[in-house]
């Protein structure tokens, strides 16, 4: 909306008050922007017609036009009316200067280019709550009943709703990158960045990226590539210019953003040590400045001269007072519409304190419980018991009465805030105070109780945390008997009250003050404030706590004083009420913080009627704050015409611990006050130095005054012992007093660390005997005794060493446009420890009305601004939505619980911005690999070590390959023929559905006979030729295993291909034809409902249905006999082509031949021992790997019976398995990680429903996980666990592993031994090191191993550059040797010079002359010793053995080649550790991708999948979101801080997504290049990218 160009100075004073009401309501956030200028407008629009006239009719200037006088003047006019709601921090004008001087002088230089996320539309379209609740303005009003609740957060309170994605994106041209993400390239507009995206629009279409250290480029080549962007297909029309490269551009451009020359290089890098790191992040700087004066003198307190006629305590006062003046006035407080609305006088306040004495000790009261329920224990109240005093902040005469009750009754009283929800920030900490004390009893007054929460039973709530709480109300009560007198006065040591207190991190505790010390603090503040009896004082303080209690309960009534209380209500209204009330009573002192000094600034309507000449003390009460200094001198600077002296001004410093530590006493300000010009650079490492005052790095301060009557201040260093600091050095103030708290309830360690100090000397001797208290303050002691406070432990932040106070980072933040894009006093600032350092983070609430490209850009200045003036960097800046930060009861930012929200990921951001590549400084060294060191000399220091060279082998197969056993059994097509032959009625095969029914039977002899069927339709049909490939492509089931021996009897090739899936054909139907022409199939065999969506018109939409080889279907076949078996010529010719696609993306198809199928067969039968009665169910994809042997292969050879169990069928029945498996009672059964993970999560609430039906998995006795991964450990044992209540045995789950060069390795057989976990040292393991640790040491990593070896293989690990044999401490490369070895890759190229390496590997050293495949899989072997029995012999024997109830003794004595070994055989473990090609290597170390997404699964119950990649070098992590949109931000810090503890990786870009975006495979293995490559090119409906900087 346009500015109107009027003069303000000319308008009617009326007008002028009303303009002044509405900047304060704004500033407040009690209004929106646009309520604003709309209410602004509507004042203005009258005097806008006026003065058009004499303008010269020119336009009205627009909101950015060239500032005229109008626009300058409201601009200072916002910059004299700042508010903040936090009564702690107060913003210098100084400040704001300097940080536009800096950033103008930063113009020059290249300026950070951020590259803006990228948030879905969704994300930014406001929900109607949201509408609602920007509009609403927050409440901060103190009483229970008229406090309205503020609304959830939008979306969190509904259940996660399904996402449409937005066609059209809204999109703007900004100067910086489009922060939308645009998808339909077709339609949207181009978008225009900042960057020049020359430098990356040459760049090819696919740019392999810096990701994988393979052993030669030769890898990857041998293999083809597969379309691994299928998945994330664009439209065909994808358009041309930077659309395409969106997210590559904003990468680049991040990159070169990150290659600028920081303000300072990074220190040299240290080594991946805890120690180092520890060091690292706080280096010593050589140049630091030092302190140089001597060591300080304590500083002394003048004799406290207790007054003559003042009460010798506050009983006796109350009693001289209550009886002597009885009618006199000792409370009075103003109603939200600022009328004197109650009085309290002293007759009545001993009257009512006597009747809650005599009520609370005898019980005549009425309560109401909490709904926790009924008391535990002697409930009685007996003196010295604790009890909670529960009062809204307007009502400080009932709390007064029920104090003083207390006090008369020997009570201690522990004043807390109402909680008006249970929502309510710190709520739980409280509850843990009055736990603590042992509170029973919470006293309020009646409009309290009225207001608190209620159950339907009418009982207040039981809040979360609180003990079960009896509330009582303290009014009208009954009048206690004549003769009733209060119990004898405690003694002086014992508790007086109790005040509650927070420590940084937000824990409540509980300080306790003696009678002793109230008394001699209260005469102290008598004597330094020079109080008489009769005074006037005006309040606008928390009367609960700290300087509002203490001046206006305590010592007010000590000396017989009226108190004048303006509730924070009233203070919103109308700021100017406590200088009308001072006017009113001729007030000679008044209690205010600086906050309440700036609003009356505002109050211009109310100045008129003032007269201030009657103020003696002008208490200001965080007169310590270094930024009340602003404040102090612009009141003075106002309303020194109104009677307000120089001296009147008094600040103080305070805090719960150590009670009054200073004030400037009244009628001493003026000329000896003290202030300094101090260097921010010098404060920051801890020492005084005077700085020039047009500085931009300077702090002014004002002194707080001098030292209490009769008390002894030292200032000793902030870390370590209690040294004594120098005279220019800043340190914790100390005090030693009698006036002091004397420890915290409860905690006596912490009590013996804050209030049993003593401090040192230079030679390390205590300075006395006395005890001296931490006040938890920051200073130094000025010239004349002065006392210079800078900070708070609390509020310091130590970043690299140095040590920053959150105050001047928050003015800092302020001095940057504040008013255009945050509300003021709506920002928090805090730090949190990540990798051993801590990182500063930055929270504000944006306007409404603020769009994302302005909060970007005021978020890049707000960089540079701390930059420049703090010389440090911020970790996280975030924006949060208006009303979302946790506030204090009176209005203030609840910091520790910002935080916790923060850690926790329930903070939901709008914006976020993450800073660590600037900011983290201390990463470890990156390791340096010595290329002069060769296997030679690997082999030579591990002989040296002791250190056995890894080698591993499974027992003998008990036979030679020239014996006739083996050549009779060499061929499976022949022993299928034999077995219909034989036991032709044998069920060998039963498929179920997904109701647990039987489908389909097969016997040997109808598997034989349709196999020749379909031999005959591929002879008449297909004129197949022997060695022709034939794709099958078929559902998992019976036809498969048909089709497969089908193409056997003819001497054809099966190539098994995965169906295409009906619901997302665009994605895996071009798969499928890719394999297809990939493996020259020269005809295509199916069933009736595949070909039909073959020929679909969806599939044609796709790919040309044409197009296809000859396709026949096995639904129609000739009932013929096929008049000849075909018989290879070798054993060694081709069986069957095994295609997949690994996790790389790499389309691989290996040759298998009929030897190496048999051997395979022979080796599992050996290991799992399955016979002809054997039942075994498998539920796993029969298309690949051992899921294919183990459906098609592995029943013809031993002759089990196979339950087959498709695992489409257990999405749609989660128990279909294990009902299956029960049912048959099935000793041994396979299955993938997807069925198993189905299971877990599908049955997880279902198991004693299952056991009600009847499942009993006792049966198990092996349950194998197949597998191509590193075994997922916290997968299985969730299994394990789970399943136990029916029966399974924790020992029986194990894992497989097999790869592409060989499809079975390892296998957990029938009788080994229990699966063997380790724990490796995590970073040992990126420097490829095997380092064995303990449970639950630090970084440990636990690793399961991945079954035994199979007979006949045998595995050693080699260096994958070197190919030198690694010993058992170190990561290598699993090279295997086998009868079952894979004969090498079948490609269209078919040139296999690139890639015979990985099928005819040799080591250089040692045994050279062995010859071995490379599996491509890291691993490492480890020996151990087990007690079992070997067993070895010849196959034929076991082969033909029809019952497993025959003994192994009797069959292995009719066994050639008898083998076994004792007890005590050891046993050598294999574990897989991951991919080769999956590896990332980072700063010289070798980074496992699932150890990566492991951590980040754990930072956030929200997430539910998680995949890592690199880019350039550039860490990406993609996590799937399991919850609304709105809360994708609330993970891009977890992320971030995890991956950086963890793992000591810096995460370039955060990406998060819908569930299901992460592809997985049919093993449940993620395709994690598969979403690089949709990511890259922009074909992912990201919910939120975060690029860090």
């Amino acid at each position: 909306m346009a500015d109107l160009s009027v003069d303000i100075s000319k308008l009617p004073d009326e007008i002028r008050d009303k303009l002044a009401e509405l900047d304060l309501e704004l500033s407040e956030g009690d209004i929106t922007q646009k309520g604003y200028e709309k209410k602004r407008t509507r004042l203005l629009a009258p005097y806008v017609a006026q003065h058009q006239p004499q303008a010269g009719n020119q336009p009205l200037r627009g909101p950015r036009g060239d500032g005229g006088s109008s626009r300058q003047h409201t601009r200072n006019r916002r910059t004299h009316r700042r508010v903040t709601h936090n009564e702690k921090r107060y913003h210098s004008e100084v400040r704001q200067e300097a940080v536009q001087q800096a950033l103008a002088e930063m113009q020059n230089r290249p300026k950070p280019s951020l590259p803006m996320p990228s948030k879905r539309t969704s994300m930014m379209a406001k929900s109607p709550d949201r509408e609602r609740h920007d509009l609403s303005s927050s409440s901060d009003e103190d009483s229970c009943a008229g406090d309205s609740e503020l609304p959830p957060p939008p979306e969190l309170g509904s259940p996660p709703a399904r996402r449409a994605a937005a066609p059209h994106p809204r999109g703007h041209p900004p100067p910086l990158p489009q922060l939308h993400h645009q998808r339909d390239k077709k339609h949207a507009p181009r978008e225009k960045t900042e960057i020049d995206l020359s430098d990356i629009t040459h760049l090819p279409a696919y740019i392999q990226p810096d990701v994988t250290h393979t052993t030669s480029g030769a890898r990857r080549g041998g293999a083809l590539i597969a379309d691994r962007v299928q998945c994330y297909a664009q439209p065909e029309d994808t358009g041309t210019g930077t659309g395409r490269w969106k997210v590559s551009a904003k990468i680049q451009q991040l990159l070169n953003t990150l290659k600028r020359p920081k303000r300072r290089p990074l220190p040299e890098f240290y080594e991946d040590d805890d120690i180092e790191l520890e060091i690292a992040a706080n280096p010593k700087d050589p140049n630091a400045p030092k302190p140089e004066g001597g060591t300080m003198t304590p500083a002394v307190g003048e004799q406290l001269v207790v007054p003559a006629g003042l009460p010798r305590n506050l009983e006796a006062a109350l009693q001289r007072y209550g009886t002597a003046s009885f009618k006199a006035n000792v409370a009075t407080v103003l109603d939200p519409n600022g009328k004197l609305s109650n009085s309290l006088t002293y007759g009545k306040l001993l009257s009512r304190s006597l009747k809650i004495a005599h009520a609370v000790l005898n019980k005549t009261f009425t309560s109401k419980s909490s709904s926790g329920g009924p008391l535990t224990g002697d409930n009685s109240i007996k003196p010295g018991d604790r009890v909670a005093l529960v009062y809204p902040n307007n009502d400080p005469i009932n709390f007064m009465c029920a104090f003083y009750g207390c006090l008369q009754a020997g009570i201690v009283p522990v004043p807390i805030e109402v909680p008006l929800t249970r929502r309510d920030a710190g709520l739980q900490q409280v509850g843990f105070l009055l736990g603590s004390c042992g509170i029973q009893y919470a006293l309020t007054s009646d409009a309290c109780l009225k207001g608190l929460p209620k159950t339907s039973s009418g009982d207040v709530v039981s809040f979360r945390g609180w003990p079960s709480l009896q509330w009582v109300s303290t009014e009208k009560l009954p009048r206690p008997p004549r003769d009733w007198i209060p119990p004898p006065r405690p003694a002086e040591d014992s508790p007086a009250h109790i005040e509650h207190t927070s420590a940084a991190d937000g824990s409540a505790m509980g300080v306790i003050v003696t009678r002793s010390s109230m008394l001699a603090h209260c005469r102290m503040l008598s004597v330094a404030c020079n109080y008489t009896e009769g005074e006037h004082m005006v309040c606008v303080l928390d009367f609960k706590r700290e300087t509002g209690l203490w001046h206006a309960v305590l010592a007010s009534v000590l000396n017989g004083m009226h108190v004048i209380f303006i509730p924070y209500a009233l203070m919103k209204v109308s700021p100017a009420s406590w200088m009308h009330m001072i006017t009113k009573y001729r007030a000679s002192v008044a209690i205010v913080k600086s906050r309440d000094l700036h609003w009356g600034l505002l109050a211009t309507r109310d100045h008129k009627e003032i007269l201030l000449s009657s103020l003696r003390m002008l208490l200001v009460a965080d007169g310590a704050n270094p930024w009340s200094l602003s404040s102090c001198d612009q009141f003075l600077s106002v309303f020194q015409s109104k009677g307000v002296r120089g001296d009147a001004i008094c600040p103080c410093a305070c805090s719960s611990e150590s009670l009054t530590v200073c004030v400037r006493r009244a009628g001493r300000g003026g000329s000896s006050a003290g202030r300094g010009v101090l260097s921010m650079s010098g404060l920051s490492y801890g020492v005084v130095r005077v700085d020039a005052e047009n500085s931009l790095t300077s702090l002014t301060l004002q002194d707080c005054g001098q030292v209490m009557p009769s008390c002894v201040i030292v200032v000793v260093k902030m870390e370590g012992l209690a040294y004594l600091c120098k005279t220019d050095e800043v340190g914790e103030i100390c005090v030693l007093s009698g006036a002091t708290g004397s420890g915290y309830w409860g905690l006596p360690g912490l009590t013996n660390t804050v209030f049993r100090v003593q401090p040192l000397d230079a030679d390390g001797e205590p300075i006395g005997e006395e005890h001296y208290v931490r006040s938890g303050l920051l200073g130094f002691l000025g010239p004349g005794g002065l006392v210079f406070v800078c900070g708070s432990r609390d509020g310091l932040m130590t970043v690299t060493g140095r040590k920053h106070n959150m105050d001047d980072i928050i003015a800092t933040v302020l001095a940057v446009e504040p008013m255009k894009f945050i509300y003021r006093g709506r920002i928090a600032v805090f730090s949190v420890r990540v990798l051993r350092d801590e990182r500063i983070c930055i929270v504000a609430e944006q306007r409404p009305d603020c769009g994302e490209e302005e909060s970007f850009q005021w978020m890049s200045r707000v960089l540079q601004a701390v930059d420049s003036i703090h010389q440090v960097g911020i970790y996280c800046l975030a924006l949060v939505q208006p009303n979302y930060l946790p506030k204090t009861p009176l209005g203030g930012i609840h910091l520790s619980e910002c935080k916790r929200r923060f850690l926790e990921g329930t903070l939901h951001p709008a914006n976020v911005l993450m800073c660590p590549h600037t900011c983290v400084t201390n990463l470890p060294k990156p390791r340096e690999i010595h290329s002069d060191v060769g296997p030679a000399s690997v082999i030579v220091g591990n002989l040296v070590q002791g250190n056995r060279l890894a080698s591993a082998q499974g027992r003998d197969m008990g036979y030679t390959d020239d014996s006739d056993a083996a050549r009779k059994y060499q061929f499976i097509s022949q022993i299928l023929r034999w077995r219909a032959q034989s036991t032709s009625d044998h069920v060998i095969f039963t498929l179920l559905n997904s109701k647990g029914a039987v489908s389909k039977v097969l016997t040997c002899a109808e598997l034989h006979k349709k196999a020749e069927r379909i031999g005959n339709l591929l002879l008449e049909k297909g004129r197949v030729n022997t060695g022709d490939h034939v794709a099958l492509i078929f559902p998992p089931g019976l036809d498969l295993i048909c089709a497969f021996y089908g193409c056997l009897y003819v001497g054809a090739v099966p190539v098994t291909i995965r169906p295409p899936h009906p619901q997302n054909l665009h994605t895996t139907l071009p798969t499928v034809r890719m394999i297809v022409d990939v493996s020259k199939a020269t005809l295509v065999l199916s069933n009736q409902s595949v070909i039909k969506l073959l020929r679909s018109k969806e599939a044609s939409n796709v790919l040309d249905s044409k197009a296809w080889p000859i396709t026949l279907d096995t639904d129609d076949m000739p009932k013929k006999k096929l008049p000849i078996l075909y018989r290879a010529p070798t054993a060694e010719m081709l069986a069957y082509l095994d295609f997949s696609v690994s996790t790389t993306g790499m389309l691989a198809g290996i040759k298998l031949s009929h030897a190496a199928v048999t051997s395979l067969c022979r080796s599992m039968k050996i290991a799992c021992e399955l016979y002809p009665s054997r039942h075994i169910a498998l539920c796993l994809d029969p298309y690949c790997g051992l899921g294919f042997a183990l459906w098609c292969l592995s029943s013809i050879y031993s002759g089990h019976h196979s339950i087959l169990i498709p695992p489409s069928e257990v999405e749609i029945n989660p128990a279909l398995w294990l009902s299956a498996v029960s049912q048959y009672k099935v000793r041994d059964t396979f299955c993938s990680y997807g069925v198993m993970e189905l299971c877990t999560k599908g049955l997880g609430s279902s198991v004693n429903q299952l056991k009600s039906k009847g499942i009993n998995l006792a049966c198990v006795r092996t349950c194998v996980v197949v597998a191509e991964e590193r075994p997922r450990i916290n997968l299985t044992n969730s299994f394990s666990k789970l399943f136990s209540a029916l029966g399974l045995s924790p020992r029986a789950v194990s894992t497989s592993f097999g790869c592409r060069v060989n499809i079975a390795i390892c296998l957990q057989g029938a009788s080994s031994p229990e699966p063997s976990t380790v724990y490796v040292d995590l970073r040992a393991l990126r420097n490829d090191r095997v380092s064995l640790v303990e449970r639950g040491s630090p970084h440990s990593l636990c690793l399961m191993e991945s079954g035994k070896l199979l007979p006949g293989v045998k595995v050693i690990t080699a260096n994958p550059e070197t190919k030198g044999q690694c010993g058992d401490s170190h990561l290598g490369e699993i090279w295997v040797q086998s009868p079952h070895n894979a004969s090498g890759y079948f490609t269209i190229y078919g040139d296999e010079s690139d890639y015979a390496d990985h099928f005819s590997a040799q080591l250089v050293t040692g045994n050279t002359g062995e010859v071995y495949a490379r599996t491509g899989y890291l691993g490492f072997l480890r020996r151990t010793e087990i007690s079992t029995t070997s067993v070895g012999g010849d196959d034929s024997s076991i082969m033909t053995r029809d019952s497993d109830t025959e003994s192994l003794a009797s069959a292995c004595a009719s066994m050639s080649g008898l083998t076994s070994a004792d007890s005590h055989d050891t046993h050598d473990a294999v574990f897989v550790v991951g991919a080769l090609d999956e590896t990332i290597m980072l700063r010289g170390m070798r980074y496992h991708p699932i150890d990566i997404e492991n951590s980040v699964m754990r930072c956030h119950k929200k997430i539910a999948e998680c995949a890592v990649f690199t880019w350039t070098n550039l860490l990406v992590v993609v996590v799937e979101l399991d919850g609304n949109d709105s809360e994708a931000l609330n993970l891009v810090p977890l992320v971030t801080n995890t991956v950086l503890e963890e793992h000591h990786l810096i995460v370039g870009v955060v990406v998060v997504v819908d569930p299901g975006v992460v592809p997985i495979n049919s093993r449940g293995e993620k395709q994690r290049m598969h979403l690089r490559d949709g990511f890259l090119s922009d074909q992912i409906d990201a919910i939120y990218i975060a690029y860090n900087m």
